[in-house]
């Protein structure tokens, strides 16, 4: 599944980040293909279990793509696979699909200064 290999690679990239210390909250911004939020989430919290970003509040950003069709001139996000390959609007082909696939892990809240135990 798609959203558990990015909520493994979140929390890694988290703990990385949080060299020992208790991670309290995670912000990230998705953009990109559509995803389910709480699958995104609740996999942040399952990936997360017993490491220092156990617990933490996870706080999703999310950037979908834009479809643009130039057949019948409709432009709007990207909310569903589909609409990657055909318009939402018309079903034509003769579409660009814009914006960015990034995933940022932005920021983390530590709890300065307390180490977790090795």
């Amino acid at each position: 599944m798609h959203e558990s290999g990015l909520s493994e690679a979140i929390v890694a990239a988290a703990v990385r980040r949080a060299a020992g210390r208790r991670v309290t909250g995670l912000r990230v911004r998705v953009g990109g293909h559509p995803v389910d939020p709480e699958v995104v989430a609740q996999g942040i919290q399952l990936a997360a279990a017993g490491t220092v970003a156990a617990a933490a509040a996870v706080d999703l950003v999310l950037e979908p793509m834009t479809v643009t069709c130039y057949d019948c001139g409709r432009s709007g996000p990207v909310d569903d696979h589909l609409a990657m390959v055909a318009c939402p609007g018309c079903g034509g082909v003769n579409i660009e699909v814009t914006g960015s696939d990034d995933v940022i892990l932005e920021s983390i809240t530590v709890n300065s200064g307390v180490r977790e135990p090795a």
